[in-house]
């Protein structure tokens, strides 16, 4: 396979991922609870950062969605410090746009939170590939699994010479 299959197959990869990626989201409940439209948004956003990822020439990471889909469930689950809060309530004002009430719109990040935010992010998309990889591993190894166990069936035309003769043999003694 040459390295320009190996992109297309790659981009590929991720253009199905973008639309079949579970969201991950904080263990404790709470994924059920996300609104659909931001669902929704993370389909959308996730087939944009694909494209602009490969124009840009660069690596493709989670998106705003997929970071306030996390954070709304981690919120839930326990209580999240300061600047996990300005990150929560900074990505989700992105995808509220004007439903986000004034004052708890933020606008702006620190350094450190900007740092915290992409981390989080290329976390989330290392899941998700993480997940689409065990899942295709997963469905390769019961296929051949299947495969291996159609191998070994075998279902007899006739009765086998040594069965009919132990059969025989076997009413003429007593074997109980």
């Amino acid at each position: 396979m040459t390295a320009s299959n190996r992109k297309v197959d790659g981009w590929i990869d991720d253009i199905v991922g973008a639309l079949f990626d579970p969201i991950i989201v904080m263990p404790g409940g709470w994924g059920a609870d996300l609104p659909e439209w931001l669902r929704t948004r993370v389909t959308l956003e996730r087939l944009a950062e694909n494209i602009v990822a490969t124009r840009e020439d660069r690596e493709i990471t989670a998106t705003d969605a997929e970071a306030a889909c996390y954070l709304f469930t981690a919120s839930l689950t326990a209580p999240i410090g300061g600047d996990w809060t300005q990150i929560y309530l900074y990505v989700a004002g992105g995808e509220m746009k004007d439903k986000m009430p004034e004052d708890l719109k933020v606008e702006a990040l620190t350094e450190s939170q900007w740092r915290d935010l992409k981390e989080l992010k290329n976390w989330i998309y290392r899941q998700r590939v993480k997940h689409r990889k065990e899942k295709v591993h997963g469905e390769r190894r019961k296929t051949e699994e299947e495969a291996e166990m159609k191998e070994l069936e075998t279902s007899p035309v006739q009765p086998s010479f040594f069965y009919q003769k132990m059969f025989r043999i076997g009413k003429g003694l007593n074997l109980h």
